[in-house]
């Protein structure tokens, strides 16, 4: 039995679930493949572009393949881990709410002010400061009862084909009030709007210059495309699913609970499969919501993505649980405990690598070089994380978090 720690504490070594670090580990790394679309700058290359490449074909099976199997699905198991974490935070000594609540909306704020550096300074493709700002919704959930709390989930994550058909029936842009404000910059950068916006930052030449342009507007690109592709009801969907979850503490009782995650993994690929690659055609036949066609991608999207976001959290589980935790997924697990600091490596490597300010690879290769470059950096970043945990007990970034979090300076090297 865990003993309760005081308030202004944070969680130690030993109160963790060490599933849900495996857990977070693994989202790292569907997060980094996704992601390196926006760094390699693929995802923005015309066809044109795409022929030009030798990899061609191979580059167009595993986009397609990472579109059925990878995209939306990693963003919504690491969504569903914030919820989790989210109800760990608020339901430890709930009767001490005052003090409790204060603690928890200074973990978002603190979580809010490195999404927006991330954002702004970094790179277009945070995904921090969202979960910062959607996070700070979830209190008003603390007192539903869990089928409430499911009910909004499943509603939540339903509602972008309701969105979708009012934007097709009114012809509308959600986003587009964002995308004005993102013109109306790239027009004071020199930022080009033609076709050359694709290799603008991956051309021969760019380097710091380009980046601080092309990041100037990239913030409004990014929350045009949030609000268009209905992030913000995805990610508060699975955050209320990671809540029940937490609430029940069905992470720390995965033993008693093999007939459910097993009937999660057989439907959740049975469903989540056929109806992923169909998405995964749709999203590249070029018609998009206010198109009547494009209704397709938002159904197909919300049948798919969540099943087998649940078919792979539980099969994970279910090995987890078969083997007793030996086996080598806890190499996964110090990776998860400082997810914040891989998540932000791997944006300064994506840059380093990528950019022109770099290396320079982006604009030249697609997903046949980038994904095994991809995978090598994340086999370093197991071994790095491993060896981190056994000379210190944070993570560096998740250290300064947690020490500005409960106001208290915690020591960050091990005891010898």
């Amino acid at each position: 039995m865990i003993n309760k720690l005081p308030l202004t504490d944070p969680v130690t070594a030993i109160e963790r679930a060490v599933i849900l670090d495996v857990l977070r580990g693994f989202a790292i790394l569907g997060i980094f493949l996704d992601n390196v679309f926006g760094f390699s700058g693929y995802g923005f290359f015309s066809m044109q572009q795409r022929e030009a490449l030798p990899t061609f074909y191979s580059d167009a099976f595993l986009s397609i393949f990472e579109l059925a199997f990878v995209h939306g699905k990693f963003y919504s198991i690491f969504s569903l881990l914030f919820g989790i974490g989210f109800s760990i935070s608020l339901m430890r000594n709930k009767e001490n709410e005052k003090n409790q609540s204060t603690v928890f909306y200074r973990r978002l704020f603190i979580l809010l002010i490195i999404g927006a550096s991330h954002l702004y300074f970094f790179w277009g493709g945070d995904i921090l400061l969202l979960y910062a700002l959607v996070g700070f919704i979830l209190p008003l959930f603390r007192n539903c009862s869990n089928k409430t709390v499911l009910i909004w989930a499943i509603a939540l994550i339903a509602s972008p084909i309701l969105i979708d058909c009012f934007k097709v029936i009114f012809n509308v842009h959600t986003g587009s009030f964002l995308n004005d404000i993102a013109s109306a910059i790239d027009k004071k950068t020199g930022l080009p709007t033609d076709e050359s916006f694709s290799s603008f930052l991956f051309k021969e030449g760019s380097g710091w210059k380009e980046w601080r342009i092309w990041q100037a507007s990239s913030w409004a690109y990014r929350y045009a495309y949030i609000i268009e592709s209905n992030r913000i009801p995805k990610v508060l969907g699975m955050f209320l699913f990671g809540f029940y979850v937490g609430r029940k503490m069905i992470y720390a009782q995965l033993e008693t609970k093999i007939l459910l995650l097993k009937k999660l993994k057989k439907w959740g690929f049975i469903i989540g499969i056929p109806i992923s690659i169909a998405m995964a055609f749709f999203e590249i036949d070029g018609k998009e919501i206010p198109s009547v066609v494009g209704l397709a991608d938002t159904v197909l999207y919300a049948v798919s993505v969540v099943p087998l976001c649940f078919a792979y959290v539980a099969t994970i589980c279910l090995f987890w649980v078969k083997t007793g935790g030996e086996n080598k997924l806890k190499y996964l697990a110090p990776v998860g405990r400082m997810a914040l600091s891989n998540y932000l490596l791997q944006t300064l490597l994506g840059i380093g690598i990528f950019y022109g300010l770099g290396i320079g690879l982006g604009g030249k290769v697609g997903p046949t070089i980038f994904f095994p470059i991809v995978i090598v950096i994340y086999f370093l970043q197991i071994l790095f994380s491993n060896w981190w945990f056994i000379h210190f007990n944070y993570g560096p970034v998740e250290w300064v978090w947690r020490q500005l979090t409960y106001l208290k300076k915690l020591p960050l090297k091990k005891l010898k």
